[in-house]
């Protein structure tokens, strides 16, 4: 059995490699599509960066990397996205394998647009503005070599590339959010510790601990829950545009990333002081600090998302509206 269970997984590579292979094989320009890529990326690589006192490069891709492995890989989800594009695109192949495909001047009109928009950001040292240009310009590439009815059909996996911008690190814009994300989640465990599991817990600010000191712990920006708010948004984008056909249906999952991030940062707090109320201090840093409890967040999230969606699917559709009687 084992002999007959490693010669699948051959076969199983060389089906996907076929597939792939027919597929390149029938997308048509794809040498015109790839050098103007190549020259695209170039330029981003060598003339993407201009705040050379911030990160020491001219690559806007390296200003990105660095970016998203500040404060504990906060935006790492960054990374991810593009591969979540080119996934999102292969399973859409069978669609615009089928397109009219041709060459389509206009979209340099957009591609000019983002071109500026990186000369703006470079001048004004702004790479977010860069990022930006970086992806509409791809988008822009993909028009002029294939057309508009691509584009149309490639706007939702196009769009992902939004969570590639590091919102993080704007600063004081996002400080201040941080700030009253740390308060309401200092306040949610409080009133859940104190009055719901008759814990002694006392809150002063962002600040949480018992009347005896035994155990205190600061929900600080790195715990407001910002991280698994992009990652969660990320996710249910994805899930609501893949799974829902009526855009009400796909705004009720995007929204629904707040609350349930929200939810899932709670959860983990609530972990955590339970640990310390019965093990101490060192008990509840060990729960902060594992990496498996760190997923925590998600853990909530993730049911609530499916529970939404299974939700959502199984709502009935409107029953049509008769018409109206005609008056003579």
């Amino acid at each position: 059995m084992q002999i007959a269970e490693n010669q699948n997984h051959p076969a199983a590579g060389a089906g996907f490699t076929a597939e792939f292979v027919d597929c390149w094989n029938r997308l048509p320009n794809k040498a015109f599509f790839l050098g103007l890529l190549a020259a695209w990326l170039l330029l981003f690589q060598f003339l993407g960066n201009a705040t050379f006192g911030y990160v020491d490069t001219s690559s806007l891709f390296q200003w990105m990397y660095v970016a998203y492995k500040g404060n504990d890989w906060e935006e790492g989800h960054g990374l991810l996205i593009p591969i979540a594009v080119l996934v999102l695109l292969w399973w859409k192949k069978s669609q615009l394998l089928s397109l009219n495909t041709r060459v389509w001047w206009p979209a340099l009109i957009l591609l000019a647009g983002a071109l500026l928009l990186h000369m703006l950001g470079y001048l004004v040292q702004q790479p977010r503005l860069s990022i930006i240009s970086l992806y509409c310009g791809i988008y822009a590439l993909t028009g002029l070599a294939w057309g508009p009815g691509w584009m149309r059909a490639t706007f939702f996996p196009m769009f992902l590339f939004i969570f590639c911008i590091p919102f993080a690190t704007l600063g004081a814009p996002v400080t201040t959010v941080t700030f009253y994300m740390r308060i309401m989640v200092a306040k949610i465990v409080a009133i859940i510790g104190s009055h719901l599991m008759g814990m002694d817990v006392v809150r002063d600010g962002t600040q949480l601990y018992n009347a005896t000191q035994h155990y205190g712990y600061d929900v600080a920006a790195a715990c407001s829950g910002l991280r698994s708010t992009f990652a969660i948004l990320a996710l249910s984008t994805i899930y609501g545009f893949v799974s829902f056909d009526k855009n009400w249906k796909r705004l009720v999952m995007v929204a629904s990333a707040f609350p349930l991030a929200m939810l899932g940062n709670t959860a983990r707090m609530m972990g955590i002081l339970i640990a310390a109320e019965y093990g101490g201090q060192q008990t509840g840093n060990f729960v902060h600090e594992n990496i498996f409890f760190s997923l925590l967040p998600y853990v909530p999230a993730f049911i609530g998302l499916m529970a939404l969606g299974h939700w959502l699917r199984e709502r009935p559709a409107p029953p049509p509206q008769a018409a109206a009687p005609a008056t003579i």
